[in-house]
């Protein structure tokens, strides 16, 4: 299956509260967008991996997402070494994306900007001839995607250009909701960073704020490390 786009996580929810409605925004277009979680976030306080693998299938359908795949790297622990790098090629060659969406290139949890150098290297040697890889036996070809953009975490980062999500928030909720062991406080798990309702108020905030800036409700940010061109200037109206 060729994808539109793919998008890279370090643990399942990151992609919902990074740039949910950015993906619902394009699988309503008719796009084909999957997503690869690297971990399967066992170092996570509360709720278990086999809860999080149930809530990420959830926020799957929500979504409306082409494919969902973990590849099971060690929360805390996988690094930007050649095996991690061979696996990211791999995926990226099997699906052939035309836009990656990478995690924040700086942000609180150390994993994130550690994925988001992981991915960004993987990009580039995955359009390498001489970097082989198969997949059942069968060679790969070598395929670097179009462009790559990083979205937003917790840190605040000032975005490149804002997306329109007005119309999607919903559904960017429902997602990020579906995960009810990592969101909605009590029980006998004790409150983390996240599951705090202060969290997901921030989310929204700085979502209204972002929409603001571009005359919208509802806005996502992306940052890239390229210039963005235009054709004519009323493109940007």
């Amino acid at each position: 299956m060729k994808l539109d786009i793919l998008v890279f996580s370090a643990h399942p929810d990151d992609a919902e509260l990074g740039c949910g409605g950015t993906i619902a925004k394009a699988v309503a277009s008719g796009r084909q967008v999957g997503i690869a979680d690297l971990t399967r976030g066992e170092l996570g306080t509360r709720g278990t991996v086999e809860i999080r693998e149930k809530e990420a299938a959830a926020a799957r359908d929500i979504l409306g997402l082409s494919v969902r795949e973990n590849l099971g790297f060690r929360d805390g622990f996988f690094a930007n070494d050649e095996s991690h790098r061979l696996a990211l090629i791999e995926l990226i060659r099997k699906y052939q994306p035309e836009i990656v969406l990478a995690a924040a290139p700086n942000d609180r949890h150390p994993d994130h900007p550690r994925a988001s150098e992981l991915i960004v290297e993987a990009c580039f040697l995955s359009g390498l001839l001489r970097v082989e890889t198969d997949q059942a036996g069968v060679s790969q070809a070598p395929w670097r995607p179009a462009v790559l953009y990083h979205y937003i975490q917790s840190v605040f980062l000032t975005p490149d250009f804002v997306v329109d999500v007005s119309q999607q928030w919903d559904t960017k909720m429902k997602a990020i909701n579906a995960y009810v062991s990592q969101f909605t406080n009590g029980g006998a798990d004790p409150e983390t960073y996240i599951s705090n309702p202060r969290f997901l108020r921030m989310v929204e905030a700085r979502a209204i704020e972002l929409g603001h800036s571009i005359g919208v409700n509802y806005g996502e940010g992306f940052i890239t490390n390229r210039n963005l061109g235009v054709g004519d200037l009323f493109d940007l109206i």
